[in-house]
């Protein structure tokens, strides 16, 4: 699987957003997943990496 760079930003703007979800980061084999409903099935996604929590 190729490697995808992280650009590190502090602002972030996007428009018509349908919503957004808030879930945990959970290990899937040797790598890691994140759960979403079926009804994002094949849609385009963007997952958004925070900092830690102060």
């Amino acid at each position: 699987m190729k490697k995808v760079p992280i650009v590190a930003e502090t602002e972030l703007n996007v428009k018509n957003i349908e919503g957004f979800y808030i879930r945990k980061v959970t290990p899937f084999g040797t790598s890691a997943k994140v759960d979403c409903p079926k009804e994002h099935l094949g849609k385009k996604v963007y997952l958004v990496i925070v900092g830690p929590e102060d």
